[in-house]
C-alpha cells in the first residue's frame, strides 16, 4: 500500500487547533498522537496506513459534549477536507471509520482488510481503558471535566452505564493484538472505576 499521507501539513495545523480548543481535557491533541503513535506501532497490519491516520486525525475534529452527533460531524468535515485528494470510495471508507467511533461497533464492509482496518482504528481508540491505572485514573478526570456541566449524581449513573456496556462485551478489544495487550488491565480498571462511581454516596 502506497505510503503517502492525505494529512499535509497545512490541513495538521487546521486540526490541531480544533484539538486545542480551552474545553478539551481528554480528547485533545495528546489523544490523537497516542492514537497515531499506536498506528504507526502497528503499520504492518493496516491494509491502507493512509486511510487510518485519516480516521485518526478526523474522528473527533468536532467535540461537543452535549451533542450527540460529533462523529457524524466529523466525518462530513473529513469528506469536506478531503474531496479531491482521495478517490471517493476511499473516501466512504474514512467516514465509516470516524462513524465507528460513536458506538465503537464495527462499519458493515465487505471487505475483510477494511474491516481490519476498522477494529484496528477502534481498538486505538480504546486503548486508554488498558492503560496503567494512574494513567487510566488522569484519562477518567480528564472525560470528567468535559462533562463538567452534567451534575454528580447524573453523570455517576450516566457513566456506570458506559463503563457496564464495555465489561458486559465477550471482548473490549477486536483484534487479537490489543486483547494480548491490554484486555486485562481494561477489565481491571474499568471494574475499579464502576465501582467508585456505585460506592459514592
Amino acid at each position: 500500500m502506497e505510503k503517502e499521507t492525505l494529512i499535509d501539513d497545512a490541513l495538521k495545523a487546521e486540526l490541531s487547533a480544533l484539538y486545542q480548543a480551552w474545553d478539551r481535557h481528554y480528547h485533545n491533541l495528546a489523544h490523537i498522537k497516542a492514537m497515531l503513535g499506536l498506528a504507526q506501532e502497528y503499520r504492518g497490519l493496516l491494509d491502507d496506513p493512509g486511510a487510518v491516520e485519516a480516521a485518526i486525525w478526523f474522528h473527533d475534529a468536532i467535540y461537543d459534549s452535549r451533542a450527540k452527533d460529533n462523529e457524524t460531524k466529523s466525518a462530513a468535515l473529513a469528506k469536506e477536507k478531503l474531496a479531491g485528494r482521495v478517490d471517493p470510495h476511499r473516501l466512504a471508507r474514512i467516514a465509516a471509520m470516524i462513524n465507528a467511533t460513536a458506538t465503537h461497533q464495527l462499519p458493515p464492509f465487505r471487505d475483510e482488510d477494511a474491516l481490519n482496518d476498522a477494529a484496528l482504528l477502534l481498538d486505538m481508540d480504546l486503548a486508554i481503558l488498558g492503560a496503567e491505572p494512574a494513567v487510566f485514573d488522569a484519562y477518567e478526570k480528564a472525560v470528567r471535566l468535559e462533562y463538567g456541566w452534567v451534575e454528580e449524581p447524573m453523570w455517576r449513573a450516566g457513566r456506570a452505564v458506559v463503563l457496564k456496556s464495555f465489561l458486559a462485551r465477550p471482548h473490549i478489544f477486536y483484534t487479537t493484538e490489543f486483547r494480548d495487550r491490554f484486555e486485562a488491565h481494561a477489565r481491571k480498571n474499568l471494574g475499579r472505576s464502576l465501582h467508585a462511581l456505585q460506592d459514592q454516596p
